[in-house]
C-alpha cells in the first residue's frame, strides 16, 4: 500500500529484533538468562510505571513503547502550554492546556500498535501502597527531588521481611530506575530499595537550591536575577495590579510582563545589563535547562535499564552512570555505596545533636538546611506518656495557629530531654521519621 504525502505512516510493526534478542545467549548475557520463546510475552505483559510526563518522561515512554513493553502507565499533575513545545516531542500547539499525562497515552498509543498506555492526571501522592504494589518497575523522569524523597520512601514502606534474620522478601522490592538532566549533563540511577542506595543515601549529592539575601536583593543588588527575586518577592505582594492574594502564576503572560517591566526598571537603576523576558520566566519558575538531546541519551538509557532488569537478558548497572555533554561526549558508571546513617533506608537510630536552649524554631531550620535532611516543611511531635503531643504543624492553618506558640519555647521548656524522641512528618516522604535528641554541651 501507498502512502499519500498528507497521509500519516502506518503503525510500527512489532519489536522484531527484541524478540530476536530474547531468544538468544551470547558473551554478554546474564548469567542466569535463559533464551526461550516466552520472554518476548514476559517483557510484553510487564506492568511498567513511567513518573512524569516532561521532556525526559516523553522519551522514556517512547522508548518503552518501542522495546516492547506493551503495558504502561503514566503519572503527570501537569497541564502542557506554550514552552514545553520545544523539547517534549509527544504533544502539539492544540494540546495546550490538556493534561500531559492524556495527550502522551494518546500519541504512543496511537503511533505504537498493540501498547496500552494508562494515563493518571493526579500527584504520586494521591495514590496508596496497594497502587504501586502492583507495578514490576518504575521508571522516573521527574525534576523535582522532593517527589523523588517520596516515591523512594513509598517503595521502601512496602517491602516485606522474610524470616527470622529479618532479611528484605526479595518479591517485594519494585526497582526504580531514576534519570535526571540539566542542560548537557545527565545521570542515571538504578536502585532497588532495600538492597541498593537510595534516593536519601545521596541526597547530599543534589545542587542546592539558589537563593540570595534579602539585604543583598534590596541594597546591592549586582546580578539580572536579584533585580527579578527583588520583584517576586517584595513588590509583587503589595505592588501588583490583581491584589495582595493573588499569587504570582509563572505561566500567565501577564504577570511574568509585570515582573518584566518591574525588573527593567529596578535593573536600569543599578545599571545591571543581560536582563530578558527569557531570563525573568526561568527565575520565576525556578525553570532548569532542558536539552532535547540529553532528554533522549538519558531516557534511553534508563528504559535499557529497565529491559535489563525486566528480561534479565544482560546484568543491569551498579548503579550510577554519569553523562557529560559539554565538551565532547564523556560517559562513566560507578557503584554507590547505603549510607549507615540514612534517613530512609537505614536501620539505625536516627540522632539529631541540639542544645537543651534551642528552640523549637532553630531545631526545625536545622532539620530543613542540614545536607542529610532537607526536609520542606515538617511537622514536629512527640511521644509523652504513650500519647502523640503535636509541637508544630505548619501545612494545617488551624493546628498551625494553636502550634505557633511552641515555635519560640525551648526544647527544654516543651519537656524534650536527652534521649527524648520527636517524630517528623514531612511532605518528602510518605512514612514519618523518628529522631533521638542528643544534647551537646559544647
Amino acid at each position: 500500500m501507498e502512502i499519500g504525502a498528507g497521509d500519516a505512516p502506518p503503525p510500527r510493526p512489532l519489536w522484531q529484533n527484541v524478540r530476536r534478542l530474547l531468544r538468544r545467549g551470547g558473551p554478554f548475557s546474564h548469567p542466569d538468562f535463559d533464551p526461550t520463546s516466552c520472554n518476548f510475552e514476559f517483557v510484553q505483559n510487564v506492568k511498567v510505571l513511567v513518573i512524569g510526563a516532561g521532556g525526559l518522561g516523553c522519551e522514556m515512554l517512547k522508548d518503552l513503547a518501542l522495546m516492547g513493553f506493551a503495558n504502561l502507565h503514566l503519572i503527570d499533575m501537569d497541564t502542557i502550554d506554550l514552552s514545553n513545545l520545544n523539547r517534549q516531542f509527544l504533544f502539539r500547539m492544540n494540546d495546550i492546556g490538556r493534561p500531559k499525562a492524556e495527550v502522551a497515552a494518546e500519541y504512543i498509543m496511537r503511533r505504537v500498535r498493540g501498547v496500552k498506555v494508562t494515563a493518571y492526571h493526579s500527584k504520586i501522592e494521591d495514590f496508596d501502597q496497594e497502587f504501586y504494589q502492583s507495578f514490576s518497575i518504575i521508571l522516573c523522569g521527574l525534576d523535582s527531588i522532593s517527589a523523588r524523597r517520596w516515591i523512594n520512601g513509598m517503595l521502601l514502606s512496602i517491602l516485606n521481611c522474610d524470616g527470622m534474620d529479618n532479611a528484605i522478601d526479595v518479591s517485594s522490592v519494585i526497582p526504580l530506575v531514576d534519570g535526571g538532566t540539566e542542560g548537557f549533563k545527565g545521570n542515571c540511577r538504578v536502585i532497588l530499595p532495600g538492597i541498593s542506595p537510595c534516593v536519601d543515601c545521596t541526597i547530599g549529592l543534589y545542587p542546592p537550591k539558589t537563593t540570595y539575601p534579602l539585604c543583598t536583593l534590596a541594597n546591592t543588588p549586582r546580578l539580572p536575577e536579584h533585580c527579578v527575586e527583588y520583584v517576586k518577592l517584595v513588590l509583587w505582594p503589595k505592588d501588583n495590579p490583581w491584589g495582595k492574594d493573588t499569587a504570582l502564576d509563572g505561566d500567565d503572560p501577564n504577570h511574568i510582563g509585570w515582573v518584566y517591566g518591574k525588573s527593567v526598571e529596578r535593573a536600569q537603576n543599578y545599571g545591571i545589563a543581560g536582563l530578558n523576558y527569557q531570563l525573568v520566566q526561568g527565575v520565576v519558575k525556578n525553570i532548569i535547562p532542558a536539552v532535547a538531546s540529553t532528554n533522549s541519551v538519558i531516557a534511553s538509557v534508563c528504559v535499557n535499564e529497565a529491559f535489563k532488569i525486566v528480561s534479565n537478558a544482560y546484568i543491569p548497572l551498579s548503579n550510577q552512570l554519569i553523562y557529560n555533554d559539554v565538551d565532547g561526549i564523556y560517559c562513566y558508571s560507578y557503584s554507590m555505596e547505603i549510607k549507615e546513617s540514612c534517613l530512609a533506608c537505614s536501620i539505625h537510630a536516627k540522632e539529631v545533636e541540639t542544645k537543651p536552649d534551642a528552640t523549637l524554631s532553630d531545631l526545625i531550620k536545622f532539620l530543613c538546611e542540614y545536607p542529610g535532611y532537607e526536609f520542606l516543611s515538617p511537622a514536629i511531635m512527640t511521644n509523652t506518656g504513650g500519647r502523640m503531643k503535636t509541637l508544630y504543624m505548619p501545612n494545617i492553618p488551624s493546628i498551625e495557629a494553636a502550634t505557633r506558640v511552641n515555635l519560640g519555647k525551648t526544647l527544654s521548656e516543651l519537656g524534650l530531654g536527652h534521649g527524648s524522641e520527636i517524630v517528623v512528618a514531612d511532605r518528602t516522604s510518605p512514612k514519618a521519621v523518628t529522631f533521638s535528641l542528643r544534647y551537646s554541651t559544647q
